[in-house]
């Protein structure tokens, strides 16, 4: 992880997310499975120039995953969606990010 663009993959753009970016100021990003919190931290200060307060992290299990492999066949397929790492990151009074913004 020698970018930062290595260590943040994603924006998370979910209901839930909007709201904790309008109430608490706090964005969330899908990050790279091995990044710490000192990364992450450093790496949306400079790419965004803000100030931040505090990271929290999530770790998530891919889920199981089955589909049919044609419509009338009986042969099933498994498999797994992939893992990833989400982390909410919280700004300082007055900082935003503007990709979050319509219009």
């Amino acid at each position: 992880m020698r970018d930062i663009y290595d260590v943040i993959v994603a924006p998370v753009v979910t209901e839930k997310a909007a709201r904790n970016q309008e109430a608490e100021n706090v964005y969330t990003f899908i990050v790279h499975p091995r990044a710490n919190k000192g990364r992450i931290a450093e790496a949306v200060e400079a790419a965004w120039d803000v100030q931040v307060l505090g990271v929290r992290t999530a770790r998530y299990e891919g889920k199981a995953r089955r589909s049919l492999m044609g419509r009338m066949s009986r042969e099933r397929k498994v498999g797994r969606r992939p893992a990833y790492k989400k982390a909410m990151v919280q700004l300082a009074e007055g900082d935003h990010i503007e990709f979050y913004e319509v219009g």
